[in-house]
């Protein structure tokens, strides 16, 4: 697990105005006792919270910060998989009646604040409040339509195609609006991972579509100005 500080406290306005799918149709007493139960959390950038393998016994709301999935092949390759936003939960396996390990890695990539509920408290609050589970099943599908959006991609479109779907999605999810367009913190790297292409192969993609003014290359970020000059349907 990568450093961390416990939080005695936390300003109110950190959870006053979250919202969550997990967290999505609970009354207002509930709410209040379900958030009661939960401990505040602050992670650095960079800190890994939960490892793949780990026993899953805590879940995690992130209520300020950045983070995303990934995972380690056997051959020590990171793959790295969905960014998380502010209201978006992981460690979700802390639900299930039996103890499993937790199936991919999580990592910050900002300073973080979670909401954190261990798996006996967590079990407890979904006996009480089952619209708790009903909507941990309900992400748990959004998950699994993007593992086989991901995987009809891999599949059946060109290593372009999958590339500028992650800029897509990237600019929805994370990327920050400015007049120029939507600025993605990413390195070709992290694209290249997400898009399962060679570092090189996005390299030579982004750099044909900077000379054709779709993509700006900055230091550890992408601005992406026009997706529609991406050209999804070019080989």
């Amino acid at each position: 697990m990568g450093h961390s500080i416990m939080l005695t406290s936390e300003p109110a306005a950190t959870t006053a105005h979250l919202k969550s799918r997990f967290l999505d149709g609970l009354p207002p007493g509930d709410l209040k006792v379900v958030l009661a139960a939960a401990r505040h959390r602050h992670f650095l950038a960079n800190s890994v919270v939960v490892n793949q393998g780990h026993p899953a016994d805590h879940l995690f709301l992130l209520t300020r910060g950045r983070a995303r999935f990934f995972f380690n092949t056997r051959e020590g390759k990171k793959v790295v998989l969905l960014w998380l936003t502010p209201g978006e939960i992981f460690g979700g396996s802390a639900l299930l009646s039996i103890l499993t390990p937790y199936l991919v890695s999580t990592e910050t990539l900002k300073d973080s604040v979670m909401l954190v509920w261990d798996r006996a408290t967590l079990r407890k609050l979904a006996l009480h409040y089952p619209r708790l589970l009903g909507n941990a099943l309900l992400i748990a599908s959004d998950y699994l339509a993007w593992y086989l959006a991901d995987h009809v991609a891999l599949i059946g479109q060109t290593a372009r195609q999958r590339l500028a779907r992650v800029l897509g999605c990237l600019a929805e999810t994370i990327g920050k609006k400015s007049p120029e367009g939507f600025e993605i913190d990413a390195t070709n790297e992290e694209l290249a991972g997400a898009a399962n292409v060679t570092p090189f192969t996005a390299s030579r993609l982004l750099s044909e579509w900077q000379s054709h003014g779709a993509v700006v290359k900055r230091r550890g970020k992408i601005l992406l100005r026009f997706p529609e000059k991406l050209d999804l349907h070019s080989a």
